[in-house]
């Protein structure tokens, strides 16, 4: 009997071990890049972040930091200062009247083979309770635009705890965590944190590789690897 419920005992083990060691393994869903290999973009249109976070700063800080990762991914980028300055001439200055440009316009205009939606979600300090820090969220979409079909597309985010900016101001008490956490607050917004989250945000958003990320553009060595 005492040998029965050991061997139990010693199955039921088991299987939490190997629940417990798949709940910690991270996955990744399954990215399908059959439109990308047909399309093989060679050049990116990058259009304004849309923004759904409260900092109206949040677009161009994100746009002026989103051409570096393509480019090292191996893509030819449009000019930042030249899309904007066309749209601006066509009287288009926000980002969701640009997203409404059609595909087969942005190409006649640009030249470009695909075109880059981008969304902000969250881009600033947040506060809980005992802690703070600076979050940046957004999700980007590859579209071509000859054909407007869908190549990519991807959410990423980032934390001001991830870029070596927090100090310790306080003890282990809980007036002194929630000191720490009001003045880690005040600091965030003084020096602008989500300008430097949003680099890596960007970073993560937009790189080449697997498993999640763009397909290496031509300019790049890696080029067909993928």
């Amino acid at each position: 009997m005492l040998k029965l419920i050991s061997l139990k005992l010693g199955v039921a083990l088991s299987i939490l071990g190997l629940l417990a060691a798949c709940a910690t393994q991270p996955h990744h869903a399954q990215t399908d890049y059959t439109a990308f290999k047909k399309a093989q973009p060679h050049s990116i249109l990058v259009l304004p972040p849309v923004n759904d976070s409260a900092d109206v700063k949040a677009s161009s800080s994100m746009l002026s930091q989103m051409t570096q990762p393509l480019a090292e991914a191996g893509y030819y980028v449009i000019p930042v200062a030249l899309m904007e300055e066309t749209f601006k001439q066509n009287g288009l200055t926000a980002p969701a009247e640009i997203e409404q440009v059609s595909p087969a316009k942005l190409r006649d205009i640009f030249g470009a083979d695909a075109v880059l939606f981008s969304k902000i979600t969250q881009y600033g300090s947040v506060y809980r309770v005992v802690d703070s820090t600076t979050v940046v969220a957004a999700s980007a979409k590859l579209v071509d635009l000859k054909t407007g079909d869908v190549l990519w597309q991807k959410t990423a985010r980032a934390s001001g705890k991830e870029v070596g900016t927090n100090v310790d101001f306080g003890s282990g008490s809980l007036i002194g965590m929630l000191a720490q956490a009001a003045i880690k607050q005040v600091a965030h917004s003084l020096t602008d944190e989500g300008h430097d989250v949003a680099a890596l945000t960007s970073t993560r958003l937009l790189s080449a590789g697997p498993p999640d990320g763009l397909m290496y553009g031509p300019r790049s060595p890696k080029f067909g690897s993928d």
